[in-house]
């Protein structure tokens, strides 16, 4: 387990479902949480949409459940959107993108935060529509997002990539509309649902 919450280089380490704040007007649904913490969405390789505004906790929460995942033995990787496309482009000079690929598509679940948060060009959009076609329906997808689902095909901007990607991203998904415009960013910068 140790090994597996290192693996996954969570942005916020302390993350877990047992610590959240259920009194915050944040929308959350109980049920849903409790039954994400069980893990089953990961067995049956569902993906999983969480948007709300800044600081209303999408990346806190995000982490308690990759957290979750990994102690219950599922391999899990934290990674920011821009940085996963920046990687991802540096793969392609190097010869190494084929590679990768192969690397994220065995994990159990791949968390991107900060989705849609500047724009995507179409290398991007290529890149992101390879990664979820590796790992649909056998593995998860965590997304975080400041923008709401129903905007992300107007955002990606190319009507046939988009519908592609969306069909792979918003089928068989779970998702969490987070409420609130008060931040619950504590003194270290990480929000508390």
């Amino acid at each position: 387990m140790a090994r597996l919450l290192k693996a996954a280089k969570l942005k916020v380490s302390s993350a877990c479902i047992e610590d959240i704040n259920w009194r915050a007007s944040r929308s959350l649904d109980r049920a849903l949480i409790t039954t994400l913490a069980g893990g089953d969405w990961l067995c049956y390789a569902r993906n999983l949409l969480i948007t709300g505004a800044t600081g209303c906790g999408k990346t806190w929460l995000a982490c308690a459940l990759a957290h979750q995942a990994a102690r219950s033995g599922f391999s899990v990787l934290y990674v920011r959107a821009a940085r996963l496309f920046d990687e991802l482009q540096v793969a392609h000079g190097d010869g190494s993108f084929a590679r990768r690929l192969v690397q994220l598509a065995k994990l159990d679940l791949l968390v991107i935060d900060d989705f849609a948060i500047s724009p995507m060009g179409p290398a991007e959009r290529n890149d992101l529509l390879e990664l979820l076609d590796d790992c649909i329906g056998t593995r998860s997808t965590l997304i975080t997002s400041q923008l709401p689902v129903k905007a992300w095909h107007t955002y990606l901007n190319d009507p046939t990539l988009a519908d592609a990607i969306l069909d792979r991203i918003v089928h068989s998904s779970h998702k969490i509309e987070l409420k609130g415009t008060k931040s619950l960013r504590d003194n270290e910068g990480h929000a508390e649902p």
